[in-house]
């Protein structure tokens, strides 16, 4: 069966192009150009037997993106929202996140990522009812079946040693980790290297997972002992 999605763009060509894009991809495609037409196609069908995913341009004409957003959460409507816009600071891209989107894809884009991002959401969706593979503390998530990780809602490139890492600690908060123990989980009971190692790559993390990586609130040093999470 064909995903239903939902395009909200109020720019004709551009809402044309996403539509047989998309329908060529092989979703079956509703579109259209404002947000109030948009809430009304969403509130007059069922959630249950409606769009798979909503597509979202948040320069709209009346009605804008973040106030579609905002009105679908706030009626108990969960359809994932792919928001596309312009608007490409990270304020932004955070408003929209806290609002209620699911995703934010800044323009101009490709078509290939679009529909990457489309996919991913319908996969995360379909997913959503195991809670157990999603680890999160504070601002910070793992969806551990993605290997990925975010931040305030915003995607964090880590790399593998960093991401088992972290892995390792959100599954055991508060609990104290020795340097030589971190290397026998991570790096493996043959590894022969350097336990400074460990220091380097909590340095690291700490540059993409703190606000303040000098006083951090997350990767916490237990001085002669060596380290914890939160």
């Amino acid at each position: 069966m064909q995903p239903s999605l939902l395009v909200v763009e109020d720019d004709e060509t551009i809402r044309e192009t996403l539509r047989d894009a998309l329908e060529l991809e092989g979703f079956a495609v509703t579109a259209c150009g404002n947000g109030r037409d948009a809430l009304q196609i969403l509130q007059r069908t069922p959630e249950e037997d409606g769009f798979a995913l909503v597509v979202l341009d948040l320069m709209l004409p009346g009605l804008g993106g973040l106030e579609v957003c905002r009105q679908l959460r706030q009626g108990g409507n969960h359809t994932p929202i792919l928001v596309v816009s312009a608007r490409d600071t990270e304020t932004d891209r955070v408003l929209g996140l806290e609002v209620g989107a699911d995703d934010y894809l800044v323009k101009p884009f490709g078509m290939r990522e679009l529909v990457a991002r489309c996919r991913a959401l319908l996969r995360r969706s379909t997913n959503q009812q195991e809670p157990a593979k999603v680890l999160e503390h504070s601002n910070l998530r793992i969806y551990t079946e993605e290997c990925r990780v975010t931040r305030d809602g915003l995607d964090v490139n880590l790399s593998p040693k960093e991401y088992r890492l972290l892995e390792l600690f959100m599954q055991y908060p508060r609990r104290v980790w020795s340097r030589d123990k971190l290397l026998e989980h991570i790096w493996g009971i043959d590894y022969i290297g350097d336990s400074k190692t460990v220091d380097v790559h909590i340095r690291w993390m700490r540059e993409k997972l703190e606000e303040n990586p000098s006083s951090p609130v997350h990767l916490i040093t237990v001085r002669g002992f060596g380290y914890r999470f939160g």
